[in-house]
């Protein structure tokens, strides 16, 4: 079941709006902002994780975050379909 909604007024510059505007499709621009303030608050509870993270066990390596994206990468690569048919 999904939230109840309730209507609200933002501005914003009316570039990004227009754009924004042309690009939500069917499902409408304020599916398309509501959709993108998730994906931010994503953003920003994980830079909050990170900085907790940090603050208790220091700074995260460059070598460390290119070690997990590799890992990744990896296990994106054995989930891929392979064969004749796939995509």
């Amino acid at each position: 079941m999904s939230e109840p909604t309730r209507k609200y007024s933002i501005t914003m510059p009316r570039d990004i709006a227009e754009a924004a505007r042309t690009r939500s499709g069917p499902s409408g621009l304020s599916a398309y902002v509501a959709a993108a303030v998730a994906r931010q608050i994503e953003r920003d509870n994980l830079n909050e994780l990170i900085a907790v993270a940090e603050a208790g066990h220091g700074p995260i390596r460059d070598e460390e975050i290119q070690a997990r994206r590799d890992t990744l990468l990896q296990a994106r690569r054995q989930q891929r379909p392979s064969g004749p048919h796939a995509a």
